[in-house]
Parts: C-alpha cells; structure tokens; sequence
C-alpha cells in the first residue's frame, strides 16, 4: 500500500508541475488563475497522500504487535 501510495504522491507532484507551466504559459489572468488553482488542488491532494503515508507507517508497527 505505501508504494501505491508513493506513486500516487509522484504524480500528484508531476501534475502539479504541468499546471504550473501551463499557468506560465498561460496569455490571460483567467487562465493562468485557474491553472495556479489546479496546482494548488494537486499539492494539497499530495500533502493528503503524504500524511496517510506518514500515519500508515507510524500505526503499522502497533498493528504487528497485535497480531
């Protein structure tokens, strides 16, 4: 799951990127608004992988112990 989780992070990241080249390339403030939003959208879907990544191996040790 963590690798997956990795990935899913990664692409995040890479999608994020796009949207901030694109938003420089962009001609009008709308467009460029919107792409600077969608980046935004990606970091923070990123930041949320992250943070299961980070509670996933803080409580997997405690759950080996259970069993």
């Amino acid at each position: 799951m963590l690798l997956k989780l990795s990935n899913e992070i990664r692409e995040c990241h890479l999608h994020a990127e796009e949207c901030r080249r694109r938003a420089e390339a962009a001609i009008d403030s709308s467009t460029r608004t919107d792409f600077l939003e969608m980046e935004g959208r990606w970091l923070a879907l990123a930041r949320s992988y992250e943070f299961a990544e980070q509670l996933s191996n803080f409580t997997e040790p405690l759950s080996q112990r259970k069993h």
